[in-house]
């Protein structure tokens, strides 16, 4: 099973013109036939007028056929994709290919999302999932985590998790909750040396988006 990570920068305004667009002209030619929606979400922090989009395919030759053949559809051609380019403005592209580590947990929605990259050392990754999956129970007494991928393409050396927060104040008080706990510490300090630099994203979901 391969996942991809799909980034989209949209002119100021477009995002929410996409999440439109997809939630109802994009989901209405692809469905489920061209890749599994997991997620779509847009940016609520750092680079605003993004969507961050997540699909489930077999592998990568099975996706590079759907991918062909959703390109020669069309409605996709004719309909979904001038409101992305044209109306919505979209500025720049971004993919990841994600290898899943368990399975995905479907929180009860509505939800704030939090995405959270890390780049580590070069063959540091089994090192970090040995140590962050060990330590799970304790980070998860405090909220739950959704999702964990090792980066395949195009940067190997990555982790990314995904966590699903109430709000935005529910997310405050875990992180302060978690900096106290000394267990979960411990964890984070042996993982430190391992890294190399730490990214996140808050999320909040579309209307159409698997995970509310």
């Amino acid at each position: 099973m391969l996942h991809e990570l799909r980034i989209y920068t949209f002119k100021a305004g477009g995002a929410a013109i996409a999440a439109k667009a997809a939630a109802t002209i994009g989901k209405d030619i692809r469905g489920d036939n061209y890749g599994k929606l997991v997620g779509y979400w847009n940016a609520e922090t750092g680079t605003l007028n993004q969507a961050f989009h997540i699909w489930e395919h077999e592998g990568y030759e099975k996706r590079k056929q759907l991918r062909a053949e959703m390109g020669k559809l069309p409605r996709w051609v004719n309909e979904y994709v001038p409101v992305i380019q044209g109306e919505a403005g979209l500025l720049h592209q971004q993919i990841k290919f994600l290898n899943p580590v368990g399975e995905i947990k479907t929180p009860a929605g509505p939800n704030l999302y939090e995405l959270r990259t890390y780049r580590l050392k070069p063959g540091a990754v089994g090192q970090w999932i040995t140590n962050f999956t060990a330590a799970l129970p304790v980070r998860e007494k405090y909220s739950p985590l959704v999702a964990l991928w090792t980066g395949e393409a195009g940067q190997p050396n990555e982790v990314v998790h995904l966590w699903s927060y109430k709000s935005f104040e529910e997310r405050m008080k875990v992180r302060d909750a978690v900096s106290a706990d000394k267990d979960w510490q411990a964890t984070v300090q042996k993982s430190r040396p391992l890294l190399e630099a730490q990214e996140n994203v808050l999320l909040l979901p579309s209307s159409h988006s698997p995970l509310k």
